[in-house]
């Protein structure tokens, strides 16, 4: 029987190492103590894990950014940027991610990254709606064509008081690509732009990489998929 240990975001790593440590000590105190100190070792291997996801490699889907449980969907308007006041209709669909998902946060469509701002704000549950207004939050712009952007959001919450994104503006980017994480529960919205169909629905579960939000081709709605792993 072969067993593989689990991949594992860098972001885990000092986690990881000091709660082994503090694991070993409790267990050269007693027994007891060790196993009570080997939960949080793995509790935070758990929630650290970084899956390989089978991508489907066809141009203009647009990809669940996160894994979770979609709470919400709604059209909405949005800035056009930090700058322009000039709003844009999107549909908004917003993912909840508890503790137990996986936290890795995936490029949702390929192009390139247009702008990012960083908006400091509260720490809400993110299991509430409102979070996605009050909370701090890192905003990524993607370009897909010319003129057209879709918006992602990682929001902090309660307990998830770190944001990691490792993109940078005029980075070009490919759907499904890993582009940062979240620490510990929270929020990931995505804006789909007004006009295009979006195929989940309230209450879905979704897979960071490989769910399929939209297709900006409609056209090739009917296409047969292909697959990347990553």
């Amino acid at each position: 029987m072969c067993f593989s240990l689990p991949n594992i975001n860098k972001e885990g790593y000092l986690f990881i190492v000091v709660s082994f440590i503090v694991t070993c000590i409790a267990f050269s105190i007693s027994w007891g103590f060790g196993v009570t100190c080997l939960f949080p070792t793995l509790l935070c291997t758990y929630f650290f894990r970084d899956p390989a996801r089978v991508v489907p490699g066809n141009t203009g889907l647009i990809l669940s950014p996160a894994d979770g449980i979609i709470s919400k969907i709604e059209e909405v308007s949005y800035p056009l940027s930090a700058e322009n006041e000039e709003e844009k209709k999107f549909t908004l669909v917003s993912i909840f991610l508890s503790v137990l998902n996986v936290h890795v946060n995936r490029t949702p469509v390929s192009g390139t990254v247009k702008e990012m701002h960083y908006k400091k704000g509260k720490f809400v549950s993110a299991i509430s709606n409102r979070s996605s207004n009050e909370n701090e939050k890192q905003v990524i712009v993607i370009q897909y064509e010319k003129g057209k952007e879709i918006i992602v959001e990682q929001i902090a919450g309660l307990v998830a008081r770190r944001i990691v994104c490792n993109l940078r503006v005029s980075q070009s980017v490919k759907a499904g690509e890993r582009f940062g994480i979240i620490r510990f529960g929270s929020r990931v919205n995505i804006y789909v732009p007004a006009g295009i169909e979006v195929r989940v629905s309230e209450g879905q579960t979704v897979v960071g990489g490989e769910t399929i939000i939209a297709n900006l081709n409609k056209e090739d709605a009917q296409e047969k998929l292909t697959f990347d792993i990553i």
